[in-house]
């Protein structure tokens, strides 16, 4: 009995196997693709892209045979594609032959691209089509689509007199992007793309106007999650002790580690060694801004969502006017404040700050500490809006101040258009519900 019992189940496994290894050629049937169209996003000319994968399923009863999977303009366009492990290499026609998909199986596809240079100043959209052969005859395609941006690359470059850059093209930099000092830079109607590591260091002199600086990395992270969104994903800009007269117009610094870091130097009461004029430094790793023994101005400008402090002052003048310090930096564990001011390292000799918005998730943003040691530590506020705890006996450092409160109906989010956790995106324009209209930057 166990013997009988034994062959049938020998039986009855070869049977399963050879169910399981039928392969038909019938013209009905056919492969299913997730999607018509594989689009991949925007990358720099002779730069690769990020890794795109999708699933071929057969879901019919019998297996498929696929005589060629091939690209249809072979290496004409810059794609790269590996079909169930088998990249398909130029030196075989850009195909590979003789792909088995047992029933209600299915393949893993990765596509790839480095595309050439377009020659144009903006984005080319890119299309090949990857085509799969039945051994029926029947063919199936996936549309593949990218676009390509030239760019203008810079390596490592050093600025050693006076210049002027302005750009169709998007500038892509790699290392450390040096303006020497004694000379000046003017960057006007540019977009600077940093690369991983690079960051501007300016020990001479720097004028924006219309400039956005940000990471490189034009792909996303998730499908809804573009990498722009993402913090640290360049070093950001420093001024050095010897850099003096710097102003930044119309200018965004986005998603880098640190935002703006100006440097101690010999305080000039008159003059400025940095200005900001309805500039954005938004999403940075470390502080948004850090400023030391220096004399700043920050004018209708917007200073938001930092890991460390949106604006850290450390002793100098710095004068805030017109200004949205919001801090809704969205992962949680040493979020700073969106306003830190210390004499612990130079004398404070003064922070003003008029017709601003301070606020954020936490229910004190606005971080003041005076060192032990006797040095100035002088500051005020006037016609604001703080989310910090009232301070009523302290009217020489106060005046017309919007308390925001935890308690208040309208919460530190709610004073703008969007604040999207799920998503990252922000915009800080004020809520027509916002008691701070008619403060901030977006007044």
């Amino acid at each position: 009995m166990k013997r009988i019992l034994f062959f049938l189940f020998v039986v009855a496994l070869f049977v399963a196997c050879a169910d399981d290894d039928s392969f038909s050629a019938s013209s009905g049937l056919r492969l299913d693709f997730p999607s018509d169209t594989v689009k991949l996003d925007t990358v720099f000319s002779r730069t690769s892209s990020s890794t795109y994968s999708f699933w071929v399923h057969n879901r019919n009863d019998d297996g498929v045979r696929l005589k060629s999977v091939y690209l249809k303009k072979g290496n004409q366009t810059g794609f790269r594609v590996n079909v169930d492990g088998i990249y398909l290499d130029n030196s075989n026609g850009s195909q590979t032959n003789d792909v088995e998909i047992r029933k209600q199986d299915s393949i893993l596809v990765f596509v790839e691209i480095t595309p050439f240079d377009t020659y144009q100043n903006d984005p080319e959209s890119i299309t090949d089509f990857l085509v799969f052969l039945l051994e029926s005859g029947i063919e199936q395609r996936v549309c593949l689509q990218a676009w390509a941006w030239d760019a203008v690359r810079l390596y490592s470059p050093v600025i050693e007199k006076d210049s002027v850059i302005e750009s169709d093209k998007p500038l892509l930099v790699y290392g450390d992007f040096v303006v020497n000092e004694g000379v000046k830079l003017t960057i006007r109607n540019t977009t600077l793309y940093f690369h991983d590591g690079a960051g501007l260091d300016v020990r001479g002199t720097l004028f924006t106007d219309n400039c956005t600086m940000r990471g490189d990395r034009l792909d996303r992270m998730f499908t809804y999650l573009p990498y722009d969104r993402l913090s640290g994903q360049w070093r950001g800009v420093r001024f050095y002790d010897t850099s003096d007269g710097n102003l930044l117009n119309n200018t965004q610094i986005r998603n880098s580690c640190q935002g703006v870091v100006c440097d101690s130097a010999a305080i000039d009461s008159v003059n400025y060694r940095l200005q900001l004029q309805h500039c954005v430094v938004h999403n940075s790793q470390g502080d948004g801004m850090s400023v030391t023994n220096a004399h700043v101005r920050l004018e209708c400008c917007q200073l938001s969502n930092a890991m460390g402090h949106c604006l850290a002052v450390n002793g100098g003048i710095v004068e805030i006017e017109n200004c949205t310090l919001a801090q809704f930096y969205p992962f949680v564990g040493g979020r700073g404040a969106a306003l830190y001011f210390t004499n612990q390292f130079a004398p404070l000799y003064n922070v003003i700050c008029s017709g601003s918005i301070l606020t954020g998730y936490d229910d004190d943003v606005v971080m003041g500490y005076m060192a032990p040691d006797e040095l100035p530590f002088n500051y005020s506020f006037d016609n604001c809006l703080l989310r910090t705890p009232v301070v009523a006996d302290e009217p020489q450092h106060f005046s017309n101040i919007i308390w925001e409160s935890p308690k208040d109906s309208i919460q530190g989010k709610d004073n703008f258009i969007k604040i999207d956790e799920d998503n990252l995106e922000y915009d800080f324009h004020l809520d027509s519900i916002s008691p701070a209209v008619g403060l901030g930057c977006y007044r």
